[in-house]
């Protein structure tokens, strides 16, 4: 049965057999593993992930009829939800140490990548993510202050994880070929991490600033703080930089009293 990709779900299946084994190895799995892939499609990765024996698997499919496939393909081997995983309530993964893959769809990898990294305590349910995104999306999560690319993406990821890139992999490797390259990123949840009461006050605050990316510091500081000049000398913020020039530490120094504040 020839299964054709759905534009409207983002699907582009990976079927290059070099960059799926790659795939599999960087997830380290061991026979205690419970492994939980996003967007299986067509189950090429899923293969690869059976051959290294973890204790269970769990996969996440948007597409009724690529989950029937699923079903008939991996039988009793995997557990198979069909269902949008911005929908799927999470907490059953809670007091498990889990590995996630994820060949995310390119209209939402940003929304679940972030979804993921709000939860309170990722570091001890989550071992490790080996996620795809688009290159231009990688790029802006890997970013540095300084740096074109840099913004509340790359503030929010960094925040509780270690990140890697991998390698950039071309269209030819999938089916669909897409129209730009994507990159493969290994996530690793830090042990510590700059403590904050509630990640949406960090979403608040970078998007408060990076709305207003060409302007100084100056005006985002002041829609945050009425004492902004105060706040500016004891953080010793230099009110004529802008928000690519502050370092991911210094946002989460203002987000935490930012927070005080609202306390």
């Amino acid at each position: 049965m020839k299964i054709l990709p759905k534009k409207s779900l983002g699907q582009n299946f990976l079927i290059d057999n070099e960059v799926l084994n790659m795939i599999a190895d960087l997830g380290k799995i061991n026979s205690n593993d419970v492994v939980l892939e996003i967007g299986p499609g067509t189950g090429n990765l899923t293969e690869k992930i059976l051959k290294k024996k973890p204790k269970k698997i769990i996969v996440i499919e948007k597409d009724k009829n690529l989950s029937m496939i699923l079903k008939k393909k991996f039988n009793k081997d995997v557990e198979i939800i069909n269902d949008d995983i911005l929908n799927y309530n999470q907490d059953i993964f809670y007091n498990k140490k889990i590995i996630i893959f994820g060949n995310l769809p390119y209209n939402i990898s940003t929304k679940i990548l972030t979804t993921w990294i709000k939860i309170n305590n990722l570091n001890d349910f989550c071992k490790r993510f080996v996620l795809m995104f688009q290159k231009e999306v990688a790029d802006r999560i890997l970013a540095e202050y300084n740096s074109k690319n840099y913004g509340r993406l790359s503030i929010i990821s960094s925040w509780k994880m270690e990140i890697k890139k991998i390698i950039d992999i071309n269209p030819n490797c999938f089916f669909p070929a897409p129209k730009i390259k994507s990159s493969l990123l290994l996530f690793k949840p830090k042990n510590k991490y700059y403590k904050l009461e509630n990640p949406k006050n960090l979403e608040h605050v970078t998007n408060i600033f990076f709305n207003q990316r060409r302007k100084m510091i100056k005006k985002p500081l002041k829609l945050l703080f009425k004492n902004y000049e105060k706040v500016a000398e004891k953080l010793s913020l230099d009110l004529n930089l802008r928000p690519q020039n502050l370092t991911n530490i210094t946002y989460y120094r203002i987000c935490s009293y930012y927070e005080k504040l609202l306390n």
